[in-house]
């Protein structure tokens, strides 16, 4: 993948993404945003989708944040699956991603993974579960 250092400066997501994605990302699914994802295209989603499968574990970290910025819930199950990266700080930033936005399919692979982290992350696993809860309690 190709990657500019300005298109993450001060959260700001790119507009066109480019052909930075393969095919599989093209159609990342339904269910719409809830907040301020509502109008999330499908192009920014896909493009940090991709990136959470970059090589650079800046760029995967650097996803995370930004699919959770975006609000969409169809980040959710990529970024389950970004708790598995090789990378603490790529899971860590994960868990808190998932926490962000708040959807309760995340909350069996975040108990799940727990155990088997290093503490920083452990309490960043807590603190999204905590995150999960409370936004259950205000529905």
């Amino acid at each position: 993948m190709i990657h500019g250092e300005d298109h993450m400066a001060d959260g700001i997501v790119p507009d066109n993404p480019g052909n930075s994605v393969g095919p599989e990302e093209e159609d990342a699914g339904s269910g719409g945003g809830e907040g301020p994802g509502d109008e999330v295209s499908e192009e920014r989603l896909a493009y940090f989708i991709g990136m959470l499968r970059d090589e650079n574990a800046g760029w995967r970290w650097k996803a995370a944040e930004a699919l959770a910025r975006l609000g969409d819930i169809r980040a959710v199950d990529p970024l389950i699956g970004a708790l598995s990266d090789e990378d603490w700080r790529v899971r860590q930033k994960a868990a808190w991603a998932l926490g962000y936005l708040g959807d309760p399919r995340a909350i069996i692979p975040l108990r799940r993974a727990y155990p088997n982290e290093r503490e920083g992350v452990q309490e960043i696993i807590m603190e999204a579960l905590d995150m999960i809860r409370d936004r259950m309690a205000r529905r």
